[in-house]
């Protein structure tokens, strides 16, 4: 799933090629993509792009007063286009949910992999509308060490990988980037969040800032399609179950949820002590 990381360079990007183009069409192709209907997203057809900016994981593109927010998820990607395709596509075949066409001739795809089609489209004006914006907590760059501080004591039991992917507490960090952020940290994904002394939130804090600049740092001036590779290859812990950790050696190990994984260094983070299940251990302090 895109993170904070790879939407702030996505904003990067299309301020670079899409700002002060004017917008020839927009095609939604999967129709459950879009989340809105007032206004129709034919309304962009025209429009001069002024701006793009990030809200969390939320990419917002800014024409004159009418916003086309984009929510990626977990499987969703832009496809940057220099020379649109100008061929037809039909509804509900193939991975292309949305089609933005400019007055250039470039443009870029929305697609999604897999079944479940979660990304979603808003065509609106305030980007306040959309639910998922409206509830957002602060973002990680805005936030003071103070105010990191006061969010962790305000969250009580809640375990650090929890309060760091919450959306309302924080706004960008997702499953990766939790995994890096803590590994960075020395921390164990299941320790609460009201447990930490100041010098722990300190680290914390710190680990937060470093992991997601040096990962937007390592990703600007990459195209769109650079983007997912270059975060791959950037993490020291997720998704590298079984591999080595860059810091210890140790092997790095996982814990499975329903529908998602995490990935720690049991040396670096637990004190050598695996982690077989959230809800069975004990490494909570």
């Amino acid at each position: 799933m895109p993170e904070l990381p790879e939407v702030e360079s996505l904003v990067e990007f299309l301020r670079e090629r899409a700002v002060e183009r004017a917008i020839v069409r927009a095609d939604i192709t999967a129709i459950s993509a879009l989340k809105t209907y007032d206004p129709p997203i034919s309304s962009l057809a025209g429009l001069l792009i002024d701006d793009v900016q990030r809200h969390g994981k939320f990419l917002d593109i800014s024409a004159q007063g009418i916003h086309l927010v984009i929510h990626l998820a977990r499987a969703g990607w832009l496809r940057w286009r220099e020379e649109q395709s100008t061929a037809l596509i039909r509804p509900g075949k193939g991975p292309i949910a949305l089609r933005v066409t400019l007055d250039d001739g470039s443009g870029f795809d929305l697609t999604e992999a897999g079944t479940q089609k979660k990304l979603a489209v808003y065509v609106v004006r305030d980007p306040a509308e959309v639910p998922g914006i409206s509830r957002l907590g602060p973002d990680p760059f805005t936030l003071t060490a103070e105010e990191f501080g006061a969010i962790l004591k305000r969250e009580g039991r809640v375990q650090l990988k929890g309060v760091l992917r919450n959306q309302s507490v924080i706004a960008g960090i997702g499953n990766a980037y939790s995994d890096e952020i803590l590994h960075v940290a020395k921390m164990s994904p299941f320790k609460p969040a009201s447990n930490l002394s100041d010098d722990e939130q300190k680290i914390l804090y710190d680990a937060m800032r470093e992991t997601l600049t040096d990962a937007v740092e390592r990703s600007k001036g990459l195209a769109a399609q650079d983007l997912k590779s270059e975060k791959k290859s950037g993490l020291r812990v997720h998704g590298r179950k079984g591999q080595k950790c860059p810091v210890c050696g140790d092997i790095v190990r996982e814990v499975s949820f329903a529908d998602s994984s995490l990935q720690y260094c049991a040396t670096c983070q637990t004190g050598g002590k695996p982690l077989a299940d959230r809800r069975l251990s004990k490494l909570l302090k």
